[in-house]
């Protein structure tokens, strides 16, 4: 028998057979046997050797044809089953299932209600850099090297002269330098302190930053402002009081507290003042024409306060059971 009839001898005995395989069992045996490393055509490539040099490129062809047919036959066999048993395992008279959805954190809700508040009455939102140099995040703000107001602040160094910022006011440095006034601008952002971690302390933290610079700004408006986002934010039943402090870039300087009752105490929420004359001088600002005034909040701190939170550090804990709760 030549090699043209044993190809075809050995592709209508494999027909045959193949016709009474149904399931993926019956289908690796007839692979076995048929393209197994004895396979009968395997066996048949074995022989190709001895067919002449001119019958050697026909018959390498046929037998390759062969092969690749009776591997796409196998192969379908299989799939089907695959699929077969795929379809026994779905139900698909059961509901689906219920993938729960994400939801906004509690730090950019309360973001996202600080920024809503100032929006409304007038102010632009502003973005700056969280890594800077020394001048914009202290000497513009009044805070020269060696001065006392440093040590208030430990500070994460880059390198020689960058910073890690410590609060969002080195954007009012870029905005003044940016933009000619009048300006009226909160700046949302995180900040970067060197303490110790602790239940009411963390090595980052977000603030929002407020500049309003006009020509005839006073410190009634100042208190005006804030007593308006208080109300909004806590409340109109909310008590609020008002402490004089001290900050290098404002004079003259406060700070205002909340009456927390479930803690029985006044809480400090934020910082305030009227821009200093000598940060007006830092950005080309005559201050004999613009007057000014400034504040910066931690966000954590009001999140805490509204929602009766009780540790920072579950802000960043990724614990859904805390965080499934706003």
């Amino acid at each position: 028998m030549s090699l043209k009839d044993s190809i075809e001898s050995v592709k209508n005995d494999f027909l045959t057979e193949f016709a009474s395989i149904n399931d993926s069992t019956g289908s690796e045996s007839i692979r076995q046997k048929y393209l197994g490393r004895n396979g009968l055509v395997t066996n048949l490539f074995k022989e190709l050797g001895r067919a002449s040099n001119d019958d050697r490129p026909v018959f390498g062809h046929l037998l390759n044809q062969l092969k690749n047919e009776l591997s796409e036959k196998i192969n379908s066999i299989q799939a089907e089953d695959r699929t077969a048993s795929d379809n026994e395992l779905v139900d698909i008279a059961l509901p689906g299932k219920l993938y729960s959805s994400g939801s906004t954190h509690i730090l950019e809700q309360t973001f996202n209600d600080i920024k809503k508040i100032f929006s409304d009455i007038g102010f632009s939102i502003s973005y700056g850099p969280e890594i800077d140099d020394e001048y914009h995040n202290f000497t513009a703000l009044n805070v020269p090297e060696h001065h006392p107001a440093r040590d208030m602040q430990d500070t994460f160094f880059v390198d020689k002269d960058i910073v890690l910022r410590t609060h969002t006011s080195n954007v009012q440095i870029h905005l003044m330098e940016e933009k000619d006034p009048p300006l009226r601008f909160i700046v949302p952002g995180r900040v970067y302190r060197n303490e110790s971690i602790s239940y009411k302390s963390y090595c980052l933290f977000h603030q929002v930053e407020g500049l309003f610079v006009d020509k005839s700004v006073s410190f009634a408006q100042l208190k005006g402002c804030l007593e308006y986002f208080v109300k909004k934010m806590f409340g109109s039943d909310c008590k609020m009081r008002w402490r004089p402090s001290y900050f290098p870039f404002t004079e003259p300087s406060a700070e205002v507290d909340i009456w927390d009752e479930q803690r029985n105490q006044w809480m400090e929420i934020l910082g305030c003042g009227m821009v200093d004359p000598e940060v007006f001088n830092s950005v080309n600002y005559d201050p004999k024409i613009w007057r000014g005034y400034a504040f910066g909040m931690g966000v954590e701190r009001i999140a805490m306060l509204k929602y009766g939170i009780e540790d920072i550090r579950l802000f960043y804990g990724g614990d859904i059971r805390f965080l499934r709760q706003f």
